[in-house]
């Protein structure tokens, strides 16, 4: 009997000991929460009904509208003037000047060194899956691909969708220019190209994104696993073409109905996030890479401001951000306080674990409790806008000061003589200089331009990666 006693204590020992191993793997768990970000590809401020569009562009937006009143919605989040250093700025925290990444290349060697460290290797290291699913824009190259810079998963594209129109040209040569390829690399197997990305699968490859991403995160749930997702879709990159589901679906033309797609894939991932019960554990962000495209027919628009993609204009720097959290951030909370595409990396540290690089320069401001409700004030006050190489503007406050004048991609540059100054509130469109206004508002050069001097040394201190260094990377010692 004793012996019998004596076997059913340790039984039960072992299942208390296998409860509380699971309770604390749960609880971990759920001190990591789930990270989804959703990026759009050069998507304008005012499209979606919350800022603006929606019917006023022909397209209901309700699931983007719902995800604003269920968070938080930024008026002044602030991107990168292209495709390549939004993205660069999104994935290290760094000004792409400081990365090589400044600008949009083709036929060249670009991208990522191996030496940057992104946002996924950090949740990687803090015990995250990653995955990505659409569009990367930061190398294409072995060594470069998101599968190398941190992402246990990916299906997408490297490159920019304009390729696929390439063989539709005439005099198209394929020995000159390769055509682009849709990739993939599954859990544990290698990186392979599925197919090339032609412009008849155009239409059908946000779908397959979407597909792929509620597929990634099915498979984590159900581990019980903290996953970092990166979703940047591809549309409404030209050429602007929806899937068949949703061709015709406004009767308002092909921009709407993709507008309408876009809605419904952010919608169909939401979805899934509260049908598997990981809603209060999961944060969703939902933004744009850049402002509008200027091309005739897949041109956008910014909405209140003025400006597409490739200026330093409002219109072009910036974008929609929405950012839910249930039960943390506060829902229906609105501001027009800065916030700059590489305050995420740090933001995200703390809720996350992950240890932000001390050995290089890091731009981003951690954001996280302005997100959370906290403070009502953003800790950023301004930032420095490069386009390619030059510094064109810079950003303080309520105020812009243009040093090369651009007011479209197709123009060239204007080196200003003198800066020109505006004052945003007044003059949300930037059409009206305040030398020529108000002088006196020119008070705020000398802060500008302290910060400007500032960020100079910085960039002395530690020297900027070169456009096509290639790897391996070392990077000098800092001064």
């Amino acid at each position: 009997m004793k012996n019998i006693m004596k076997v059913l204590m340790i039984i039960l020992v072992a299942i208390c000991a296998v409860n509380i191993s699971h309770a604390a793997e749960k609880s971990a768990t759920a001190s990591k929460p789930n990270v989804v970000i959703m990026m759009v590809d050069n998507l304008g401020w005012g499209e979606i009904g919350t800022y603006g569009g929606g019917i006023l562009r022909g397209a209901r937006t309700p699931r983007l509208d719902t995800l604003a009143e269920e968070g938080m919605k930024l008026l002044n989040f602030n991107v990168e003037p292209q495709c390549t250093p939004s993205r660069s700025a999104f994935m290290t925290g760094r000004h792409p000047i400081r990365s090589g990444t400044t600008k949009v290349v083709w036929g060249m060697l670009y991208g990522l060194t191996q030496w940057e460290v992104t946002m996924a290797e950090l949740f990687k290291d803090a015990g995250y899956a990653t995955g990505m699913f659409g569009k990367w824009h930061l190398g294409n190259t072995p060594g470069r691909f998101p599968t190398d810079q941190g992402f246990d998963e990916w299906f997408g594209i490297p490159d920019s969708t304009d390729e696929t129109l390439y063989p539709t040209s005439v005099h198209y040569d394929p020995s000159e220019t390769k055509m682009s390829s849709i990739y993939e690399k599954k859990e544990g197997g290698k990186l392979k190209a599925l197919r090339p990305y032609t412009v008849e699968e155009r239409p059908f490859i946000d779908t397959e994104i979407t597909k792929r991403i509620i597929d990634f995160m099915k498979r984590k749930a159900k581990k019980g696993e903290p996953f970092f997702a990166f979703v940047p879709f591809t549309l409404p990159h030209l050429p602007v073409l929806p899937h068949p589901d949703f061709a015709g679906k406004t009767g308002n033309g092909n921009y709407a109905d993709v507008i309408v797609e876009i809605d419904h894939h952010a919608g169909e991932i939401i979805d899934t996030i509260k049908q598997l019960g990981i809603e209060k554990d999961t944060i969703v962000i939902w933004t744009s890479d850049n402002g509008p495209e200027q091309i005739e027919g897949a041109h956008g628009t910014a909405g209140f401001w003025r400006g597409n993609y490739f200026t330093a204009l409002e219109g072009s720097l910036r974008t929609s951000f929405l950012i839910k959290w249930p039960g943390k951030i506060p829902a229906g909370t609105i501001s027009n306080e800065i916030v700059h595409i590489t305050d995420l990396l740090p933001s995200l540290s703390t809720i996350a674990g992950y240890d932000i690089p001390k050995d290089r320069m890091i731009d981003g401001i951690d954001q996280i409790d302005f997100f959370l409700g906290k403070q009502k004030k953003s800790n950023r006050e301004g930032f420095p806008v490069f386009n390619g190489d030059e510094l064109f503007a810079y950003k303080y406050r309520n105020y812009k000061m243009h040093f090369i004048r651009l007011d479209s991609m197709f123009e060239a540059p204007e080196k200003l003589n003198m800066p020109q100054m505006f004052n945003l509130i007044q003059d949300p469109k930037e059409l009206y200089p305040l030398d020529k206004v108000d002088v006196a508002e020119a008070w705020f050069m000398a802060p500008v331009s302290k910060r400007i001097v500032e960020f100079k040394e910085s960039l002395a201190k530690e020297p900027p990666i070169m456009l096509g260094t290639p790897d391996p990377y070392v990077p000098p010692k800092r001064q």
